[in-house]
């Protein structure tokens, strides 16, 4: 029995290192999302309207100014991305617009919750968070 228990343990062990590994690993889009064009690019219209978006969607996790500081990122694991480092800003629009439309635990999958327009309204309000 004390054979079974060790076995048990050490399998419980590797077990949480992979899934605390798992969580550390950066969140990488698909290379063929680097090819999805931006179709509003440069549009002021755009980011005004993403920032009311941004402010009733985004804000809990991601904070008021974009550092993934939010009331609800606090418990989050892993934390809400920082809008305003250079990983995030050297991402393409493509990629940013993945992750909104697919998510990935802790982050809602927005496919079904915003429109395309509104996806990529808000890919061009992150990019106002460039430092």
């Amino acid at each position: 029995m004390k054979v079974i228990t060790k076995i048990a343990f050490v399998v419980l062990i590797v077990t949480f290192s992979i899934n605390v590994q798992a969580q550390k690993s950066s969140w990488v889009a698909p290379k063929n999302a680097d090819a999805i064009e931006n179709p509003l690019k440069g549009n002021t219209d755009a980011i005004k309207k993403a920032k009311k978006l941004y402010v009733s969607m985004c804000v809990i996790c991601h904070g008021n100014k974009g550092k993934g500081d939010g009331i609800a990122g606090a418990a989050l694991s892993p934390k809400p991305a920082n809008f305003t480092s250079k990983k995030v800003q050297a991402q393409t629009d493509g990629a940013i617009f993945w992750k909104l439309t697919n998510g990935k635990t802790p982050m809602a999958a927005y496919k079904d919750i915003l429109s395309e327009e509104q996806r990529w309204q808000l890919v061009n309000y992150i990019r106002t968070f460039k430092k």
